[in-house]
């Protein structure tokens, strides 16, 4: 089984920064896409970045220019780095990956547990 574990959440004033990481264990053999996802109260799940295996990025135009995602292959881990943060962030943020575990030659989707993000006007 896989796990993925979040840190990093908490309260920043707006225009400060915070960085969550994100670590994944278990028999894993690789990880293909990695990404982070926000969910404020009462809306949906969105997309926040996502980066593939090779580096790509791909960022939500709400977040583009503050907030910087990377990965640590060796690791198993996910960073995102998040600055210039602003109230309309406030959320709790999910980790999510494509995870290959051993034995198995297919990936399959996994997501954290939520850690909390709180930007005080």
């Amino acid at each position: 089984q896989v796990q993925l574990v979040e840190s990093g959440g908490g309260l920043v004033q707006a225009g400060g920064s915070l960085r969550l990481s994100c670590a994944a264990s278990g028999s894993i053999v690789s990880n293909n896409t990695m990404g982070w996802y926000h969910q404020a109260p009462g809306k949906l799940r969105e997309l926040v970045a996502t980066i593939a295996s090779g580096g790509g990025t791909n960022y939500a135009d709400s977040v583009k220019g503050r907030f910087t995602i990377t990965r640590d292959n060796a690791r198993n881990t996910v960073y995102l780095q998040m600055n210039s943060l602003k109230p309309e962030d406030t959320a709790v943020y999910y980790c999510n990956a494509d995870v290959q575990l051993t034995g198995r030659n297919y990936y399959r989707n996994y997501w954290g547990q939520g850690t909390q993000v709180t930007v005080s006007s």
